[in-house]
């Protein structure tokens, strides 16, 4: 973002009198095209995918960083970073080896595990990227589409690299299932795994790019870069912004997370600043060792609606039982359907089943909590139906945290 932009934005901000300028600069799931401090990290990437610029495959990379270390921001602006400035109007790189000979392509395909659960959204995501034609939604097998990517590959100058975030996550697409889905084109086609951890039975022989923990000063860098062009002047001093920095404990996700729910409170208390108490009750809402609130928004939007009626409704201490009672009576779902979808949830971490007092004889009670920062998902998830039986009136906050684009 240049200056002049910079400035056009605080002063509509200003005259307006809001507190957000731009949500998708503050939000915990928006990755910035540039990640701050993260500098080494992409160089060390560069170098292990070095090959490409020589028309060649790179070997199996690994890409590894605690939760909110930034792992996928530094995977997507790298490899936007390659299609768009590097390549043809295809979104291909083209690399010259020796003078007068065709110019090599390879491909650089991110596919997130959290949205993509079968081979059929596989095959469609990386076409998406490889293909120049439309890919069709419906109406064609997953065998015609792995055919479709076989051809585009099938020329030996013509590669393509894979990145598999999130594959280690439950319920998401292993490392080892996309190699089965890629083994036709294994040939032309190598493999970038993101995530906590390395795949099973990664080989020593394959590079794996560790990505650190942020430093305290460096978190402070990223939280003040998202502040500067998200929040209005003045909305927001420097020192509650070292103290969340010193707070999240290098989680980037985390400090976002409570510096995106402080500004959703000012907006919703229609003040002009975030106060301490705003950043106090935002960072409370965030919980220890808790669930990315992305891979809340990857959920079906059915599941979302249930975990935004959960966190309208006083759950504590409730049997689960009379929470999805409750949760029935303000949406059409059924009682049990909502049960279900609760302990499928809790199974799945999304959210945590928490032991009641025995009550007599029979099976122990217990509730359930969210795991993850339920302020910012108010905001970010599904609109609320206009018939809410609570009655709450959230348009002012809709109309400055808006659907957002991942």
């Amino acid at each position: 973002m240049d200056l002049e932009e910079r400035i056009a934005r605080r002063r509509s901000a200003r005259q307006g009198r809001s507190v957000v300028v731009d949500r998708n600069h503050l939000s915990p799931v928006v990755h910035r095209p540039d990640p701050v401090g993260r500098g080494p990290v992409l160089e060390q990437l560069l170098d292990v995918l070095e090959p490409v610029f020589d028309g060649e495959l790179p070997s199996p990379i690994s890409v590894v960083g605690p939760a909110g270390s930034g792992t996928s921001a530094i995977v997507i602006a790298l490899f936007d970073a390659l299609n768009e400035r590097l390549s043809e109007s295809t979104r291909a790189i083209g690399t010259t080896t020796r003078a007068g000979s065709t110019d090599p392509v390879t491909w650089f395909v991110y596919v997130d595990a959290r949205r993509v659960e079968s081979a059929f959204a596989f095959y469609r995501a990386v076409l998406s990227i490889v293909s120049t034609e439309p890919v069709p939604e419906s109406g064609v097998g997953t065998d015609e589409l792995r055919e479709r990517l076989s051809k585009r590959v099938a020329r030996p100058d013509r590669h393509a690299v894979v990145a598999i975030d999130h594959h280690d996550e439950p319920e998401t697409l292993s490392y080892g299932r996309v190699c089965e889905l890629l083994e036709p084109v294994a040939d032309s086609v190598s493999t970038v795994a993101v995530g906590q951890r390395v795949p099973d039975d990664w080989s020593d022989d394959n590079p794996t790019v560790p990505v650190p923990t942020y430093r305290h000063h460096e978190l402070v860098d990223v939280i003040t870069d998202r502040a500067s062009t998200g929040l209005a002047a003045g909305v927001l001093d420097h020192e509650p912004i070292r103290e969340v920095a010193m707070w999240a404990d290098g989680n980037a996700h985390d400090a976002l997370a409570a510096l995106f729910g402080a500004a959703v409170l000012a907006t919703e208390d229609g003040s002009e600043r975030i106060e301490t108490a705003h950043l106090e009750t935002a960072r409370a809402d965030v919980p220890d060792d808790g669930v990315h609130l992305d891979r809340v928004l990857a959920l079906s939007e059915t599941r979302q609606r249930v975990l935004l009626d959960l966190v309208a409704v006083d759950s504590a201490d409730r049997p689960i039982r009379e929470v999805a009672a409750e949760i029935a009576d303000r949406s059409s779902l059924t009682a049990g359907t909502v049960k279900r979808f609760l302990y499928e949830l809790a199974d799945r971490g999304v959210i945590e089943r928490v032991p009641l007092p025995a009550n007599g004889s029979g099976r122990r009670p217990s509730s359930v909590v969210p795991r993850f920062p339920t302020i910012a998902f108010r905001a970010l998830g599904p609109a609320r139906d206009d018939g809410d039986v609570d009655g709450n009136d959230d348009e002012s906050v809709a109309s400055e945290f808006g659907d957002e684009t991942r």
